[in-house]
């Protein structure tokens, strides 16, 4: 496999030849095709602090439980005063009786993550992403969501979906960590359309490129996907193969 960098990222580890060039044309035309196939009117929740408690509650949760969850939480206690001084025990308790996992973990983070916003943002959600790794339960996933969806700046999520799709797609090398996922999309997606590419994924790895018994028959990708092709597989990415082909 050809060694070519761009920046500091490497063709190296693809399961597959293809240019920066290449790839980049044919990244441009599996955005384009995402956007089309899974439109959002509404990309942002609109308030950093509430996209914030969102993430906290989502990790390891199912979409719709979280929301109902996330619902009733912002229901009962209204702002960040309410919840900081809000007793952890409590807060655990209530994410206990709405069936939340990692309750205990969760309602920590969520009053401690208000605390310190409140002590020492004066009340307001960072907008860097440095800083928003320094709080509880934030992770760069977790950040980068806040940045995206919060404030409305330009960054690329990089969940379970993300990760598995643009893997398969051949946008990153199959055996990367996430957060180098994330700086492959961003070397060869246009910046402008980054914010798009969170929920694109999510939806597309919801509704075909599942986890298990993808639908690529029926994928708007095939043409342009190396996984389609078998030239990536579940394998490749899981790190099961002793071989790089």
């Amino acid at each position: 496999m050809t060694k070519t960098n761009s920046g500091s990222l490497s063709l190296e580890g693809f399961t597959f030849e293809e240019s920066w060039k290449e790839k980049r044309n044919r990244a441009e035309k599996i955005v384009e095709i995402l956007m089309k196939t899974h439109p959002r009117e509404k990309l942002l929740i609109g308030d950093p602090y509430r996209t914030l408690i969102h993430c906290i509650i989502s990790q390891r949760m199912r979409d719709e439980v979280t929301y109902k969850v996330w619902e009733r939480l912002f229901e009962k206690y209204r702002d960040i005063e309410t919840i900081a001084n809000t007793p952890v025990e409590e807060m655990q308790a209530f994410l206990r009786e709405n069936g939340v996992g990692l309750w205990k973990t969760k309602g920590e983070w969520i009053v401690k993550v208000s605390r310190i916003i409140l002590e020492k943002y004066g009340g307001k959600v960072p907008d860097d992403i440095n800083e928003l790794m320094k709080l509880p339960g934030i992770g760069r996933k977790c950040a980068n969501i806040v940045l995206a969806y919060g404030f409305g700046r330009q960054a690329i999520p990089v969940d379970t979906h993300v990760n598995r799709i643009s893997k398969r797609l051949g946008l990153a090398p199959p055996r990367v960590a996430p957060e180098k996922v994330e700086e492959y999309l961003m070397k060869l997606i246009p910046k402008d359309k980054w914010i798009y590419m969170n929920h694109a994924m999510v939806d597309h790895g919801r509704s075909i490129c599942k986890p298990i018994r993808p639908k690529c028959n029926e994928c708007p990708l095939k043409e342009l996907c190396p996984y389609a092709k078998g030239l990536v597989t579940d394998d490749d990415i899981k790190g099961n193969t002793k071989t790089a082909r």
